[in-house]
């Protein structure tokens, strides 16, 4: 009986074939992810170094309990051993684990942003390494969003006992731009082989720089809430749940990542300028005969037509998340492009722009 006469629609064979096609090629991505992942997982416990995937950006990651391993962090990025790093914890740990004391306030933006890009600064727990925190008695602590996080966090903390994190500063050369796609990492490292460095794959990051920062471990001392490093969320949306508003990082203040003046930076030099002052500095690039590339925003402005062959123009996003998250993929981008300068357009000045600002003058400042 065909299918017509049995009343059932006739359907190509191509598309049953088709159908069980991807159903098979996602069954396999499936395998290939869980085996990555205890991998990696394994890797983690056994000291070495795993790149992997957060909305934010890509982690370079050890065992956060294990000072040798993250040893290999700081050596692998040529970072300062005073320059603490973040820990990464899957959403079920206990923060007291990890905290000598968690404050009512700590546990409310838990609640409110957890998981999500906003680090605790809290009192480091007496068996926590100081490695971690560059010396200090603080702790950086996050959960982030990104599913393949979660699920090596997961799978590691399990191998550990329950309560395994990982320490991951950004997975770069220290004082460059971050990764926001696995194979900026290969690229930021090639002399790391894949014995030395495994990378977890995970897609483009979502909201493309890095977590906000925010210091709770000297509330019993009376100090508030302290902003170290603005982010996706905003320090008006930290207000809302804290019920005041944080306060500028003062002289006191815990030392974090991505708080020094230069940083963020590409290898081609970099300068802001307002708009009406982009006319004039791309005249004076021309006179010295520099390649310039400018993105700014739409639309784009006029400038002496004797400037014109010399400058290459590129829009970017008006709206600041978007902006935000394709930032560093555009300057890895431009970077290959062998200009001799990049000049950026000013985004406003105003609290949605804050973190994107923030990260932008100190990419600007390394060229000062």
């Amino acid at each position: 009986m065909t299918a017509r006469e049995s009343g059932s629609p006739a359907k190509p064979d191509g598309l049953y074939v088709a159908a069980s096609a991807v159903a098979q090629a996602e069954a396999n991505e499936t395998v290939r992810m869980d085996a990555a992942l205890d991998a990696a997982a394994r890797r983690l416990a056994e000291g070495r170094l795993v790149a992997f995937p957060t909305e934010t950006v890509y982690g370079l990651g050890a065992d956060a309990e294990n000072p040798d391993a993250v040893a290999r962090i700081y050596a692998a990025k040529g970072r300062p051993s005073n320059h603490p790093v973040i820990v990464h914890v899957a959403p079920e740990a206990d923060l007291s684990y990890w905290a000598r004391s968690v404050p009512p306030a700590a546990r409310a933006l838990v609640q409110a942003f957890w998981p999500g890009p906003l680090t605790l600064i809290l009192p480091r727990a007496p068996g926590i390494p100081a490695a971690v925190s560059g010396g200090q008695d603080s702790i950086g602590l996050r959960c982030p969003s990104h599913p393949v996080a979660q699920a090596l966090l997961r799978r590691f903390a399990e191998l550990k006992g329950g309560q395994g994190g990982v320490a991951a500063p950004s997975a770069n050369k220290f004082g460059q731009v971050s990764p926001t796609q696995a194979e900026h990492v290969r690229n930021e490292f090639p002399e790391l082989g894949e014995d030395a460095l495994l990378v977890l794959e995970g897609g483009p990051s979502r909201v493309g720089i890095e977590s906000t920062i925010v210091d709770l471990s000297r509330l019993d001392q009376g100090v508030g809430p302290v902003l170290l490093r603005p982010g996706h969320v905003t320090a008006e949306d930290l207000a809302t749940v804290l019920g005041v508003m944080p306060s500028r990082p003062d002289q006191a203040a815990p030392r974090v990542s991505g708080s020094l003046k230069a940083h963020y930076a590409p290898r081609t030099p970099l300068s802001l300028a307002a708009r009406e002052d982009l006319p004039a500095m791309i005249e004076f690039a021309s006179r010295r005969g520099e390649r310039v590339v400018a993105v700014v925003f739409p639309p784009v402005p006029q400038v002496p037509s004797t400037d014109q062959a010399m400058v290459e123009w590129r829009l970017c996003a008006n709206e600041p998340t978007e902006y935000a998250a394709a930032l560093y993929a555009m300057l890895r981008k431009l970077d290959a492009e062998n200009h001799d300068r990049i000049i950026l357009e000013k985004p406003p000045v105003s609290p949605a722009w804050q973190a994107v600002n923030d990260r932008l003058g100190r990419a600007a400042a390394a060229f000062e």
